[in-house]
């Protein structure tokens, strides 16, 4: 058994072990390697991810330390990784992106972050399934490949669809006096057009002139000596000298 503060070396364990003699407790401390092993590529990955408006982007970061200068990123679906979504290729500047053709897909390289993010757009819900991003060396060899992670879910929702948005309705009082003020307004019109028909047919009568009419002759024998006569209006006109 280890003294206290003694450290069992492992270069290759994820973690080390602490062990206390004189109390007889075992501490197990974690220590994440400072150092990649040379030519072995570490992938991390979100576990899950909901798509938002059928879209969804699932960001795979690497870690690397080799001397590889060209590199190959690829998004698989499915837990047997069957199905290639995308791919992109890159050796520092010059970038190669191929896309299945039953996915949208746009892949970016970020080489400093060591960062790859595959974008996908118009998913349907068929598409739900666990999606796995692997790193790959090109160049120069030996080929390297990261190890199998864990993977990632996304989850698309069936969008539903959106019942037609109907402007609100005229409330029934507003409809009504609207309804009373134009009935209102047309009784209105009609009385004030009949009162003045009214009264402009009571003026034609009243200032209407009588009309001369000749009188019929006299029934009988015939009088050679009677003359038709019309009669004629009677003017009075005001003396001022007359009591």
């Amino acid at each position: 058994m280890a003294q206290l503060g003694s450290v069992t070396p492992s270069s290759y364990l994820p973690f080390n072990k602490v062990v206390l003699g004189t109390e007889g407790i075992c501490i197990t401390v974690c220590f994440f390697p400072s150092s990649l092993p040379e030519n072995k590529i570490l992938v991390e990955q979100p576990p899950r991810i909901m798509a938002f408006n059928e879209n969804a982007t699932l960001a795979c970061k690497y870690a690397y330390n080799g001397t590889g200068n060209e590199f190959r990123a690829s998004l698989n679906k499915g837990a047997d990784r069957a199905v290639e979504v995308c791919s992109v290729s890159w050796n520092g500047s010059f970038h190669n992106h191929h896309s299945n053709k039953d996915f949208n897909c746009l892949v970016a390289v970020d080489s400093h972050k060591k960062e790859v993010n595959f974008s996908l757009w118009k998913l349907n819900t068929d598409q739900t399934d666990i999606y796995f991003c692997k790193i790959e060396v090109m160049f120069p060899p030996p080929y390297i490949s990261n190890d199998k992670s864990n993977g990632t879910v996304i989850h698309v929702k069936e969008m539903l669809c959106q019942s037609p948005i109907f402007p609100p309705a005229t409330p029934f009082w507003a409809l009504m006096v609207t309804l009373g003020f134009l009935a209102f307004y047309s009784v209105l019109i009609t009385a004030v057009f009949v009162i003045c028909w009214w009264k402009n047919k009571k003026n034609r009568i009243l200032t209407s002139d009588y009309m001369n009419m000749t009188p019929r002759h006299p029934p009988g024998p015939k009088n050679k000596h009677y003359q038709p006569y019309a009669p004629t209006r009677i003017h009075t006109e005001y003396r001022s000298w007359e009591p």
